[in-house]
């Protein structure tokens, strides 16, 4: 795989294609891989890339003494150097709040936004009844994970966090093999927690973002993801919001031909949006 060199350690990424540059950001626990088959039905008309994020895949766990979503999204400033010019982000879950924070401070350098229930959970934290259970979930969700990596149940605390992202049993259906790797995981899906959580922007802030965002969302995903969901088709001035029906939280691998459709398409519309001096 190609790198970056970033921060003193080395962030690996996943290239393929060309043409107009299209940054894929992957969930929390995950890695680029997830992105195997959307990549293939791009990589025809786009240069297509997609790092691991810091502690994942290929890419060295993080090394500073504290961590926010800006310390995320310096990979995709680094790889935008790199491909030159803007790009389209695509970001599910954690890669989408990811992807929401780099639009939101460089919203010159995005041309287009898929958002796949991103997990900003800092809009949940808003004094809103509307939002207070779904908030309340999540916290608890959390703090079952820090209890786990403290009793050094690392399999335990990542148990819980797949089933309750992929539903119940979800976990005892990976292979056995695979789980010490996925496990090792779960000191970076806390730095994630506390990242999403902390983050000071307000869903308000969000108001600017102009450019076209098609936000997609599973009809039986838990609360919290489809409240953000809801909450940024509010305040998002160019959106288009697309429910898979049937679909969970882990859409783009359960109902990936769906998913990739609806992006593919996306993509095409804000080519066509384009100033023509822009498009060229």
């Amino acid at each position: 795989m190609p790198f970056l060199e970033l921060r003193g350690g080395r962030v690996e990424f996943l290239e393929q294609g060309s043409g107009e540059p299209v940054i894929l950001l992957h969930s929390s626990g995950s890695t680029s891989a997830q992105w195997r088959s959307l990549i293939e039905s791009l990589r025809e008309r786009y240069r297509v890339l997609a790092p691991d994020f810091y502690g994942c895949g290929a890419t060295g766990r993080w090394l500073g003494e504290s961590f926010t979503l800006a310390d995320e999204a310096g990979i995709v400033s680094a790889l935008l150097r790199k491909a030159g010019g803007r790009a389209h982000l695509v970001g599910h879950s954690y890669g989408g709040t990811v992807a929401l924070h780099f639009a939101r401070r460089y919203s010159h350098a995005v041309r287009s936004l898929t958002l796949i229930e991103p997990v900003a959970f800092h809009v949940l934290r808003e004094d809103d009844a509307f939002n207070a259970a779904a908030f309340g979930e999540i916290l608890a969700v959390a703090e079952r994970l820090r209890r786990a990596f403290r009793d050094g149940d690392l399999q335990g605390g990542m148990a819980r966090f797949v089933d309750y992202w992929s539903g119940p049993g979800a976990w005892a259906r990976i292979p056995v093999e695979k789980r010490p790797a996925l496990a090792a995981c779960l000191e970076k899906v806390l730095l994630e927690f506390q990242a999403t959580f902390e983050e000071p922007t307000r869903l308000q802030d969000f108001w600017a973002l102009f450019m076209p965002t098609l936000l997609l969302q599973g009809s039986a995903s838990p609360l919290p993801a489809r409240h953000i969901a809801t909450q940024l088709s509010r305040v998002l001035p160019d959106v288009r919001m697309e429910v898979v029906e049937g679909a969970g939280h882990m859409l783009p691998l359960t109902h990936g031909e769906r998913v990739n459709a609806l992006i593919a398409a996306h993509l095409e519309r804000a080519r066509e949006s384009m100033p023509l001096e822009d498009a060229a």
